[in-house]
């Protein structure tokens, strides 16, 4: 929860001199640990603490010597891209024991240390709150063995603990997401669309094990974002005679023209009587009972390696400065805790509650409480389920409500990956709510010409990894043609609009609404789900398609970074697209390590440039080799890339050469990440039952009739909650010449960059997370689960 604006304080206020803060990585690596570590060094150093890396875990702290090493700003340059944890992580079964824990605190003690960041898995967790609560018993120990001094007692007299879940499983109850998880889908997705190729030349079926021990989300949300036709997880365990169910399932897919099955199979999954259900065990049975061509993959350690996706660098950025920030607050009598997201929110958790629960799951499933188990997982984890259930099984026809509605889908503005997955989750969500569901093509502009055709559930198998838009978009807005698209609406009797675009889309909705005083046939439900690269759609903190482009620069970031490897001194500067919202060049410059991006939204002049070139120069000097400075395309009309480019390029002399890179459209290609394919079917699945919803509300005297505000909005996800918001409310909320929001959470997130690359600023703590509880339900609005 937020601290009120009239609390807002800087951390300036926070000072960490004379504090000495250790981090560690423990239990199994999960990317984006790195960047969780360079991002506590750096803050730690910022706020004048002194931090230490403690190598190989919890081994290192029992072992001291060499293991525990202070940390310099130099120390965690170039880690951000590397996968695994560079400071090295171990199982040790020293520490689980009374002397091994006596050694860590001697250890500790002898350097100063009394606050310790551990990012690692629930484990890991539990053995640092164990070591807190026997602290000044250690203590004691350590004087009656004459290792300390008798003041030392006094003086270390607490040891705070603030935790990170590191864990590509996803298993930990309190956080929507844990660091490595969707670095480990970015494995998983890119290997499940290259089987994909194969199994369709060959008409195979594929059965592939996914990681995530006694937790089923990576198989759960891997399933979602490719179609999976079946997918087996521990928390819910098949009902028996599955096996049948199962063949019949892949039998009906091939007989509708499809050319492949693909299985996805937890490492953990189990039946009703909790014995584990196994690939080979799969691929018998549809050998024997169909006869298809079958082929096992067990992906493996695969999903813990390579690069952390834009995602897990953010998220572990941010969870990095948050965890310094709670160090930094903590008391004598503050409980260890968390820091975790929620929605798109940091919150902070009571450690010991966020493990109680996760131990409760396991009990659950080991009881066969599977339903409970389900609930124990979170909102996202239970609203993932349902939603993979609504669009994998399709009901016989005699089981379907029959609404006699006619629903309209379209994608209006530019492109954005995600949206083909959108489309899908809105006609199959549809169909299965009894409504018959129409594509129109080109957006608007197909509309007034008549391109509108139903669109049937097969229709739109294998759309979900698909990028750009397969139903075809235009930038064309209504008002042009709205007596041609009001007459469409009559001839095909369109009862509701779902829209899935950008700020066109936005302002295209507003003309609809206020064309119903002279159109009746827009006197409908309306619903707007938010697709743009730009993320500058206003109502909504994330839109489908940002982050596939956040991925797209980071990646190439990287490899120019890279480029200059073993070269001299080298500062690139690199164009993003976005208009004129800066999320893209800030955002994506947080998560590629750049020393500056230049945004639209915070104006600069010619002496911020000259002071961000004296700051890169200094580091040149002393320790960087390469600078990375990032430049919306809308940011300036006088500094231009060029202008920066040849800027840099003299005042650098000597020092640094540089490179211009503009990015282009490459950032709006390719297929769609996890996160877009899973967010854009949850969302659009939720639109899907608002429309039903509203359709049922409005249905009166044999039409339907919604001319109330309400009636046509823009589903968005504001900080926790996915809410609908009339479109005419955010009128007042937007700047339509510059096509942005009046106001943008991110960027609350530009300090954290220049603060990570050595700059001097304030940085706002009124928006950091205080401690709450635990909540086992949520109210049902908060399941935004911003990461899927």
């Amino acid at each position: 929860m937020a601290q009120p604006d009239s609390k807002k304080i800087f951390f300036e206020n926070l000072s960490g001199a004379g504090k000495a803060i250790a981090v560690l990585t423990s239990g199994g690596d999960a990317q984006g640990m790195n960047a969780a570590v360079r991002a506590v060094v750096r803050m730690g150093l910022y706020v004048g603490a002194k931090v230490y890396f403690i190598h190989e875990g919890y081994q290192g702290m029992v072992d001291g010597g060499e293991n525990i090493e202070e940390a310099s700003w130099e120390s965690v340059s170039s880690m951000l891209q590397v996968g695994g944890t560079v400071i090295g992580s171990a199982r040790c079964k020293e520490f689980r024991t009374h002397e091994g824990r006596l050694k860590a605190a001697h250890n500790l003690v002898q350097r100063g240390i009394t606050n310790l960041c551990v990012i690692g898995g629930d484990g890991s967790l539990t053995g640092a709150n164990l070591f807190r609560e026997e602290w000044s018993g250690l203590l004691a120990e350590l004087v009656d063995q004459g290792l300390i001094e008798a003041d030392a007692i006094q003086k270390y007299s607490a040891l705070h603990i603030v935790g990170m879940v590191g864990s590509i499983d996803n298993d930990f109850c309190g956080t929507d997401m844990t660091i490595g998880t969707d670095s480990a889908l970015h494995r998983i997705i890119e290997v499940v669309d290259a089987i994909m190729t194969t199994a369709q030349s060959h008409q195979r079926t594929f059965v592939l094990e996914v990681m995530g021990r006694h937790c089923g989300y990576l198989a759960l949300v891997s399933a979602l974002a490719c179609g999976a036709d079946w997918v087996l997880i521990p928390e819910m365990p098949p009902e028996d005679g599955w096996e049948d169910k199962m063949c019949q399932k892949l039998s009906a897919n091939r007989a509708g023209m499809k050319r492949l099955n693909i299985i996805i199979v937890a490492e953990g999954a189990i039946d009703r009587s909790n014995m584990p259900i196994t690939t080979d065990y799969i691929k018998n049975l549809v050998v024997k009972c169909l006869g298809f061509d079958t082929r096992v993959t067990i992906l493996g350690h695969v999903q813990r390696g390579g690069t952390p996706s834009a995602f897990d660098r953010i998220l572990a950025s941010r969870m990095g400065v948050e965890a310094v920030l709670a160090l930094l607050e903590t008391t004598a009598n503050t409980p260890a805790c968390v820091v975790s997201l929620c929605g798109n929110q940091s919150v902070r958790l009571p450690l010991m509650e966020c493990v109680q629960m996760t131990q409760e799951v396991q009990k659950a499933m080991d009881e066969k409480r599977f339903e409970e188990a389900v609930k124990l997982r979170g909102r996202s984890f239970e609203n993932n389920l349902k939603t993979y259930k609504l669009l994998a099984h399709r009901k016989p026809e005699s089981e379907l409500p029959t609404s006699n509605f006619n629903v309209a889908v379209l994608n209006v503005g530019a492109p954005a990956a995600g949206m083909n997955a959108a489309v899908r989750s809105a006609v199959r969500v549809g169909i299965s709510e009894g409504h018959k569901m129409f594509a129109v093509s080109d957006g608007f502009e197909g509309l007034w010409k008549g391109q509108i055709k139903e669109i049937k559930w097969a229709d739109v198998g294998g759309w979900t990894g698909q990028g750009g838009s397969l139903l075809g978009t235009k930038r064309t807005l209504p008002a042009k043609h709205i007596d041609k698209i009001a007459e469409q609406m009559r001839k095909h009797n369109i009862n509701a609009l779902l829209i899935v675009g950008g700020f066109e889309a936005f302002e295209s909705l507003l003309q609809l609404y206020e064309a119903r005083a002279t159109y009746e046939e827009f006197c409908i439900p309306m619903c707007m789900l938010p697709a743009t690269i730009s993320n500058n759609v206003p109502g909504t903190d994330l839109s489908i398609g940002a982050d596939t482009a956040l991925n797209a620069i980071v990646e190439t970031c990287d490899r120019i970074k890279q480029s200059a490897s073993g070269t001299k001194r080298r500062v690139f500067i690199i164009e993003t697209m976005g208009g004129y919202c800066g999320y893209l060049a800030s955002v994506g410059g947080l998560a590629a390590g750049a020393d500056a991006a230049y945004i639209y939204e915070e104006p600069f002049d010619i002496r911020d440039l000259q002071a961000n070139v004296e700051h890169l120069t200094e580091k040149m000097k002393t320790s960087i080799q390469r600078g990375l400075v990032l430049r919306n395309e809308n940011c300036n009309d006088n500094y231009t890339t060029d202008f920066i480019y040849q800027l840099y390029s003299e005042e650098g002399r000597g020092v640094f050469d540089c490179r211009k890179n503009v990015l282009g459209h490459m950032q709006q290609g390719g297929a769609p990440s996890p996160f877009d394919r899973n967010f854009g079917t949850k969302i659009s699945a939720k639109a899907m039952q608002w429309v039903t919803k509203k359709l049922t509300e409005t249905f009166r005297q044999g039409r339907v009739f919604a001319n109330s505000e309400d009636s046509c909005c823009l589903l968005g996800m504001r900080r926790r909650a996915l809410v609908f918001q009339p479109v005419v409310q955010l009128k007042d909320e937007t700047d339509f010449v510059h096509r942005i929001p009046k106001e943008q959470w991110w960027l609350k997130l530009r300090p954290l960059m220049k603060i990570l690359a050595k700059y001097k600023t304030s940085y706002d703590v009124s928006d950091a997370g205080q401690l709450e509880h635990v909540v086992r339900n949520r109210p049902k609005e908060s399941d935004a689960s911003v990461a899927m």
